[in-house]
């Protein structure tokens, strides 16, 4: 089930139909080496136009390839003139180009074919259901340092993108075992895939219904009020909660949460008003955001990231721990969940494209959200590697936030909670100033 603790089987089940949306990344890769052949006619003409970075090297490359071309053009016109060694670089290109998509094709096989599977270790108990919504005790899990009764509650807020279980993905690489072991009761909420009722759901339907409903279960199982923890988008949910249960809340730590999304936008943000009529006819067909167009749209922020990461994958060796990691997190990432309709045209076209929580036009239940009238206190850590959530757009949250802690980690988006170096990097930040909090927490 989502959101449980897991580790490596050997189960040799069917391959993965992943990475998704897997056309498109093929597409992709085949575009950008094939369009090689027609660059380097470009180049030897002199018509491409590089960047200023590049100038140097290009022009440095262009006169080597003049020399060896001249060689090779002296020695065909002359036996008894030896023909510099090596291939064409018509040839050389060729053979590059093969073999990179070769490369690329190994490593996308390799992954499909991986034995890793998740399957439960030591599972966190549900503690509360409501639809297709379930809240996780992790008070139970064998790594809590103080056991279930024990331990400052935490409600945890993942995305409703992508699930919750990014939080929990190994036993090794887990941040919510990592604060039951650092003495905190951490309860994580998992969306699940929406059923009939969420396809519905309103970002006020998540907030106002769902999230007060987990809080309350936090409430009446412990006693005592948690400080609320949002990852993300799950960020702006636990802003909203925070902002409408003060009293039932003791702080707010958000974990590369966007706020102003005009800030360091990327491109396919400013097409947004433009792609608004056939996205919302697809929405509005499908009833919800498909998964494999979220994907899509990650994507584009960095096209070139899935072949990256697939020719690294290529060159590990399988049955060693840094290819599960690799396999495990891919999983996480192919796992997504659509999101439903109004929740995607608030999401896209009202956050993204008309930026309304930065213009304090975002609305929960018909209340605007503000952070400045949020007393509570507030850890707001931002990655500073963040591709997905551009450092500038966290850093206009913490700023709003009166009582606000901004912590800069020298890490990524996904790597703040997954990374080798999440634990002391970001973690540590994190449950050092939990452990600050005071203890007024009766409920």
């Amino acid at each position: 089930m989502a959101g449980r603790g897991s580790s490596a089987s050997a189960n040799d089940g069917p391959p993965r139909p992943g990475p998704r949306p897997l056309p498109l990344y093929l597409t992709t890769a085949a575009t950008t080496w094939l369009s090689s052949y027609a660059s380097s006619a470009a180049w030897k003409q002199g018509s491409l136009d590089w960047k200023p970075g590049s100038k140097e090297a290009a022009s440095s490359l262009r006169q080597q390839l003049d020399v060896l071309e001249a060689a090779r053009a002296a020695a065909e016109a002359d036996p008894g003139i030896d023909a510099p060694p090596g291939a064409s670089f018509e040839q050389a290109m060729d053979e590059e180009v093969r073999r990179r998509f070769g490369r690329f094709l190994d490593g996308i096989e390799a992954y499909r074919a991986h034995p890793y599977r998740r399957r439960p270790v030591g599972d966190p108990p549900v503690c509360w259901k409501e639809g297709t919504t379930l809240l996780l005790d992790y008070g139970a899990v064998p790594e809590a340092a103080r056991g279930p009764s024990g331990g400052l509650p935490i409600l945890v807020v993942p995305s409703l993108i992508n699930r919750g279980y990014v939080l929990d993905l190994t036993p090794q690489r887990s941040l919510m075992r990592g604060l039951a072991a650092a003495g905190f009761r951490p309860f994580l909420v998992e969306w699940g895939f929406p059923g009939e009722a969420e396809r519905r759901f309103t970002l006020t339907d998540y907030v106002a219904g769902r999230l007060e409903g987990a809080l309350e279960a936090v409430l009446t199982i412990t006693g005592r009020r948690p400080p609320v923890l949002g990852y993300c988008m799950g960020g702006l949910l636990a802003l909203a909660l925070v902002q409408r249960r003060p009293r039932d809340t003791a702080g707010l730590a958000l974990l590369a949460t966007p706020w102003d999304f005009s800030a360091d936008a990327p491109p396919v943000a400013a097409a947004l008003p433009l792609a608004e009529p056939w996205l919302t006819a697809m929405i509005e067909a499908a009833g919800w955001l498909p998964t494999d167009l979220i994907q899509t749209l990650f994507f584009s922020l960095d096209p070139m990231l899935v072949i990256r990461k697939f020719l690294r994958f290529s060159e590990l060796d399988p049955g060693g721990p840094e290819a599960a990691e690799f396999v495990a997190l891919e999983d996480w990432l192919n796992d997504g969940v659509p999101l439903a309709a109004p929740v995607a045209r608030e999401a896209l076209f009202d956050w993204y494209g008309r930026n309304t929580p930065a213009e304090g036009e975002w609305r929960v239940a018909g209340r605007a959200v503000t952070p400045e009238r949020i007393d509570a206190a507030a850890l707001v850590m931002i990655p500073a590697r963040d591709r997905i959530v551009p450092p500038a757009s966290a850093r206009a949250l913490a700023q709003r936030l009166p009582n606000a802690i901004q912590a800069d980690i020298a890490l990524g988006h996904i790597g703040m909670v997954v990374g080798s170096s999440a634990p002391k990097r970001a973690w540590s930040t994190l449950i050092d100033w939990l452990n600050d909090i005071p203890e007024t927490a009766s409920a």
